[in-house]
């Protein structure tokens, strides 16, 4: 008999596994370069641009991510940078920026390595190509890729959840550059450090550190180049060969549970209902962001009780699933194990 019920209970963490690899598995995928993997090395140019005569003498830490903020909407430039993760390769990408003629900003991210996948940014319609996938658009004010967009546009944004501290001057990739923490107002998320180019305001790199100091991720720009005038790249989009926008408005979810702890300056961004592609179970999801991180909570019926969580770390991410009640609880994100399980074990009936 015993046999019987330790055999079940493998089955039930094997069902439970399967459901984190099919979440992991249909996480959106980074972006992936389609060209210029053979790009000569470019060096650091000097811009001439009055975001680079901004006094610089005693800026707060805010004040620094809004200079990045004004020359990323309003210059044309182009960077290549890396991205390392523990036990990963470096992953590489080229990222461009214009404004056009007309005034639109244009945007492009390629990862430079693998099968070559693709976003293109015209004002708010953002194009998506990937191998095996059909091209489509949607609507958004910035391409999704490994720096956060509120950082690269909007730092005030990010004012409730996050200090801003300036530690001071020193040197990166040749450059004298600006130091800054941005640090997690409740202890509940990863820290970052970052640096700024001095002259510039440009991003140099970003760390992402554990509550210990230990590095989890880095972003190292190797390249930028700021020109007057957009990359000729730009002028080869023709804006009516890409795939129309398909606007994302899902009919309003009524779920019956509510998520009552959030870490602070995290909101709800999103709520749907899917059915898992692998297993045809059918999921209420919510998606919770903070503008650097997000979360996702998935709730379903629990199939078989478990007499232990299961928490997996992938890269960054943190995948925690458990059993509460009658409900089989799931969260995914770039947080902490135990943020993610005081997430989890707040999740109550809605209204209670």
């Amino acid at each position: 008999m015993q046999a019987f019920f330790d055999v079940k209970q493998r089955t039930a963490r094997a069902v439970r596994l399967l459901f984190l690899t099919t979440l992991i598995s249909a996480a959106p995928a980074v972006i992936h370069a389609q060209e210029d993997s053979q790009r000569e090395p470019e060096r650091i140019t000097e811009p001439n641009l009055s975001v680079a005569e901004v006094p610089r003498q005693n800026l707060s830490g805010l004040e620094w991510l809004e200079r990045l903020a004004q020359i990323n909407r309003t210059s044309n430039f182009e960077v290549s940078f890396v991205l390392t993760r523990a036990g990963q390769e470096m992953t590489p990408y080229l990222w461009r920026h214009a404004v056009l003629e007309d005034g639109l900003e244009a945007e492009q991210l390629n990862l430079q390595n693998g099968p070559g996948q693709e976003m293109i940014r015209l004002g708010n319609v953002v194009s998506v190509f990937e191998p095996d996938v059909q091209p489509y658009s949607i609507y958004a004010s910035a391409i999704s890729g490994p720096l956060p967009s509120d950082l690269l546009y909007n730092p005030t944004a990010l004012s409730d959840a996050y200090q801003f501290i300036t530690i001071g001057r020193t040197r990166v990739s040749g450059r004298a550059a600006q130091q800054l923490r941005i640090v997690s107002r409740d202890n509940k998320r990863y820290n970052y450090q970052v640096w700024l180019d001095e002259e510039t305001g440009m991003l140099l790199k970003l760390d992402m550190v554990d509550l210990q100091g230990s590095l989890l991720e880095q972003i190292q720009v190797t390249a930028v180049n700021v020109s007057e005038q957009p990359s000729p790249y730009f002028s080869r989009i023709n804006p009516q060969a890409l795939p129309g926008a398909v606007a994302m408005t899902p009919k309003p979810r009524q779920h019956q549970w509510e998520v009552k702890f959030l870490p602070v300056g995290m909101e709800e961004i999103k709520r749907e209902t899917r059915r898992l592609a692998m297993t045809g179970q059918v999921v209420e999801y919510k998606l919770f962001s903070d503008g650097m991180v997000d979360v996702s909570v998935y709730v379903q019926p629990a199939q078989d009780s478990l007499d232990s969580d299961v928490v997996l770390r992938h890269s960054t991410n943190t995948f925690l699933s458990l059993t509460n009640g009658q409900v089989q609880i799931t969260i995914i994100g770039k947080v902490p194990p135990q943020t993610a399980y005081e997430i989890a074990h707040s999740i109550g009936a809605a209204g209670e």
